[in-house]
């Protein structure tokens, strides 16, 4: 922390602009040695929130023209002071740039380190952190709604509320205990059950969100399954907007898998079309059928295909009982033919059935709705602040082991001490979730997924 750190800002590829970075206690007079403004001005005294223009230098050859912006401790993203020199964005010059900032006195920024600092110097929380990253991976509308909301503090405003309330029970519960002889309220377990109950309400809620939150922000290893030309390659191409697969009238075209990953809707699929499932004598083709079955016992969606012109038949109905209780929609496909399959059957054992026409694009919007209602995702807002990750889920997932573990211990008529374990050991996971408590490991592993510039 003591360091001045320096680093690229923007991708390692040519562009209109680059940025270099540069963060700490002596980014000001770094940054006079190799920046010269045009009016004489120098970086070290500049007020904050100003910028400057001139010329970036390597000793004595001219490097660029750039514009040089200044933040001042602590209203800098940092927290620090910050200086930050645009150039023109050839990979080259951003490079030399670079280069000589770090001859000058600054050291080169670990992967995460400027928002780490963000972090350990109070700007914005560990919640906050990690949603800087998940801005910049997103990779649709929904998944950029989320990160907007994490990073503006809606999420950590909600675990605040629980950790509050938390607090405020665990406090009354100590104070009653370790004064008796004071005249303070008693404690009214039957209230004290009815609000653990209400904050593990809210903690389920933020689970449940947050899982469903991992499919708009990761997606979901989808397969495409189906007896043989039944129209998976077709939906396949379809879905991604392009040839992907080898579409003809000959059944078993599909050998091996192919994969490609799309946004239906508002969800990412990591689509994987699979040979078409059947009981064959073919060496080849039976390899496929084993991989298809394969991907669909670890896959998190199925889309099930259905020939719309031709009844089920026996290879249909043993797959029906495999996905019995499984994400899964079923697709009836071939509509812009004759009806002679029965929906109704299919209806009993997968709840979500989707009629479309794969070779016209009927049907697409409504099976991107069955999608996002079988994953959850339907009833989001990612406004509302979601919990990202992992660790922020495992996190909340602990906090509800705890107070369901004190409420628990109310009704089972132990002590209020035991009670109160549980909910210390609750309000420590909410903690560790904001950063506020969290060890030196979590927090290199938070940073450790970040680009070195940010």
């Amino acid at each position: 922390m003591s360091d001045t750190i320096a680093a690229i800002a923007t991708p390692q590829a040519s562009g209109g602009i680059g940025i270099v970075r540069i963060s700490g206690e002596k980014a000001g007079k770094i940054a006079d040695q190799v920046f010269n403004a045009t009016d004489g001005s120098l970086l070290v005294s500049s007020r904050g929130y100003t910028a400057h223009y001139g010329y970036v230098h390597d000793g004595d050859e001219k490097i660029d023209e750039a514009i040089a912006l200044v933040f001042r401790a602590p209203k800098s993203y940092t927290g620090e002071d910050v200086v930050e020199l645009s150039c023109h964005g050839g990979l080259y010059i951003i490079r030399r740039v670079l280069r000589a900032v770090l001859k000058s006195g600054a050291r080169m920024a670990e992967a995460g380190e400027f928002t780490r600092r963000a972090f350990e110097n109070g700007r914005i929380s560990l919640t906050q952190a990690e949603s800087v990253m998940d801005l910049i991976s997103a990779q649709g509308e929904q998944a950029a709604r989320a990160a907007i909301s994490a990073l503006d503090g809606r999420l950590a405003d909600k675990i605040m509320k629980i950790k509050e309330k938390l607090i405020g029970y665990a406090a009354h519960l100590s104070a009653w205990a370790d004064y008796p002889e004071e005249d303070l309220i008693p404690v009214d377990t039957s209230q004290l059950s009815l609000n653990l109950e209400a904050c593990i309400s809210e903690l389920k809620k933020l689970i449940r969100d947050g899982d469903a939150g991992k499919v708009i922000r990761d997606g979901v290893d989808t397969v495409i399954v189906g007896k043989p030309n039944v129209g998976k390659s077709t939906l396949m191409n379809c879905l991604v907007g392009s040839e992907r697969s080898i579409v003809t009238q000959i059944a078993g075209t599909t050998r091996d898998i192919v994969e490609e990953k799309v946004v239906v809707g508002d969800v990412i699929l990591k689509l994987a079309d699979t040979a078409g499932i059947h009981d064959t004598v073919d060496p080849v083709e039976s390899i496929g059928v084993d991989r298809a079955i394969s991907r669909l016992k670890n896959a998190g969606l199925i889309l099930a295909v259905f020939d719309n012109s031709v009844p089920l038949n026996e290879d249909d109905f043993k797959l029906l009982e495999e996905l019995q209780g499984r994400n899964c929609v079923a697709v009836i496909n071939k509509t812009d033919l004759s009806d002679c399959i029965d929906t109704d059957i299919i209806s009993r054992y997968i709840s979500k059935v989707i009629l479309i026409s794969a070779m016209n694009d009927k049907g697409i919007d409504e099976l991107g709705n069955a999608i996002s209602e079988i994953l959850g995702v339907a009833r989001l807002n990612p406004a509302d602040g979601i919990l990202s990750g992992e660790r922020q889920i495992n996190c909340c997932r602990n906090c509800l082991s705890m107070v369901e573990d004190a409420r628990n211990a109310l009704y089972c008529g132990l002590t209020l001490d035991a009670v109160n374990i549980s909910l210390d050991c609750a309000i420590q996971s909410l903690l560790e979730l904001t950063g506020e408590r969290v060890t030196e490991e979590v927090t290199d592993a938070v940073f450790h997924r970040f680009c070195v510039g940010k």
